[in-house]
């Protein structure tokens, strides 16, 4: 079963690879592997589970219940122990795992709410309208910096989908747009990794406390940009020209909103999200808390700034219509993908990987921590990053008051919270912002690795490098 448990996620994960040739969507494979992973655990769970490791749980737990039967927890499995490891997996460590991704899930859920509701208010209209250049490089630079900064803002993902819009608005050749689309890939990636709320695996890293907002902005926001101008630089003899502007900027939608509403959704909704990380740093709750009120906040303003509407104007820019819009499958996905990687680690596979590494590369030098950090990232664009990120959690427990590479901002953390945001660029269907972006554009996977990896990778490369310079530098 510990074996089977191994090849169900192995399977799985090459579906979701290849879930555009399946013509299945990579959420509905990642539920049933996450589900099946638990179900093989439980079934086998006599012959994976330690009886050591739950012998105080067992003795906390139970001693009331079986008095005489607890020594069966650490010499054999009688009927008792049975029903302690049934326990224990069921309500103990399934729980455990759950709690974790329920608070990844509802802050992921805040956020894409509240980029929606600026979205169908046409809020975004506040960057997109101070564009007026022509000029395609320019364009491309100006592109790449809005991508970097509204991924650190808001998340890599939501930025990617309105980057996609936009890039329609001014270039109309359609490899063109692909070019300038797999740069903002690069760029989104980028961005995200250096803000807790950019990445999904920053936004992992940050919930479980492997980093603080403070560090992982000052120390990761040089490498990361180093990351998007090596690439914008190399990139930048193949885009020449210009491009005619459209005669309106104007949204194409039924429902219109004045100037005063745009820039009052627009700044409350960024505001709110820059609220997260104060209000957690403050109250010391998970970040969904703090995301949520922003949430209630702007739903509770809009409301107000369309109280007088008509019926159907008040529906459309209501906070419902935009849950309406709201990726519901990509949030499924991370629940099922999670859900795979916790049974990974309940089981104890995660912990024997973390063994194997350190025994062939070693993490008790920066050498080998900075090795495992590369490898990981470049991994992150065959696989999701985000089961990357969540097995590398699970192999390597956080050091609690600890100063070494595991601590609370440590080299280690650090150093993945910028490989895995930044290695998926390499290929497509490596980040959320690629696949979202390879689905509205159809842009081939092919095409992407002819076109856009090797930029992407010489940027990883470079940025990896400058984390280690101002590494040594600081030291």
């Amino acid at each position: 079963m510990y074996e089977l448990m191994i090849v169900v996620f192995v399977i799985g994960y090459a579906c979701i690879t290849i879930e555009h040739q399946l013509k299945v969507d990579k959420a509905a494979i990642a539920l049933i592997t996450g589900i099946l992973c638990w179900t093989i655990y439980v079934f086998g769970k006599e012959e994976i589970v330690q009886l050591d490791k739950i012998k105080n749980y067992a003795q906390e737990e139970f001693t009331n219940i079986y008095p005489d039967e607890i020594v069966e927890t650490t010499e054999s499995v009688g009927k008792s122990t049975k029903e302690i490891i049934q326990h224990y997996v069921t309500e103990v460590q399934l729980f455990e795992i759950l709690s974790e991704i329920s608070s990844i899930l509802f802050f992921l859920m805040g956020a894409m709410t509240i980029v929606e509701i600026i979205d169908i208010h046409g809020g975004f209209r506040v960057v997109t309208d101070r564009i007026k250049t022509t000029s395609k490089l320019k364009l491309f630079w100006i592109l790449g910096f809005v991508s970097f900064f509204f991924s650190a803002l808001l998340d890599n993902l939501t930025t990617s989908i309105i980057m996609v819009s936009l890039t329609r608005k001014f270039i109309a050749d359609q490899k063109d747009r692909w070019f300038f689309l797999g740069m903002i890939i690069i760029a989104a990636n980028a961005g995200g990794a250096w803000s807790p709320i950019g990445d999904v695996t920053t936004t992992m890293l940050w919930i479980g406390d492997q980093i603080t907002t403070y560090e992982v902005i000052t120390k990761l926001i040089m490498p990361s940009l180093v990351c998007l101008v090596v690439p914008l630089i190399i990139m930048s003899p193949k885009v020449r020209g210009t491009f005619k502007r459209p005669d309106t900027d104007k949204m194409e939608v039924s429902h219109h909103t004045t100037d005063r509403t745009r820039n009052i959704v627009f700044y409350s909704g960024v505001a709110g999200l820059l609220f997260v990380p104060f209000f957690k740093s403050v109250t010391h709750y998970p970040p969904f808390m703090g995301m949520m009120l922003s949430l209630g906040f702007l739903w509770l303003l809009t409301d107000l700034l369309h109280r007088k509407d008509d019926k159907e104007d008040k529906r459309y820019f209501s906070a419902y219509h935009a849950l309406e819009k709201m990726d519901v499958p990509t949030l499924l996905f991370f629940l099922g993908i999670l859900l795979a990687v916790g049974s990974l680690q309940a089981a104890g596979q995660l912990g024997q990987m973390a063994v194997f590494l350190d025994n062939e590369i070693g993490t008790d030098t920066e050498n080998g921590v900075y090795t495992i950090g590369l490898i990981i990232g470049l991994l992150s664009a065959i696989v999701d990053n985000v089961p990357l990120v969540a097995a590398a959690i699970g192999m390597y427990p956080l050091e609690i008051g600890g100063v070494g590479f595991f601590a609370q901002d440590g080299l280690f953390w650090q150093f993945l919270a910028y490989c895995a945001g930044t290695g998926g660029s390499a290929l497509i269907i490596g980040s959320a912002a690629g696949v979202a972006i390879m689905g509205l554009e159809k842009i081939p996977f092919f095409w992407y690795m002819r076109k856009i990896s090797l930029y992407a990778v010489i940027g990883y490369i470079f940025g990896a490098a400058a984390y280690v310079l101002q590494n040594m530098l600081l030291n």
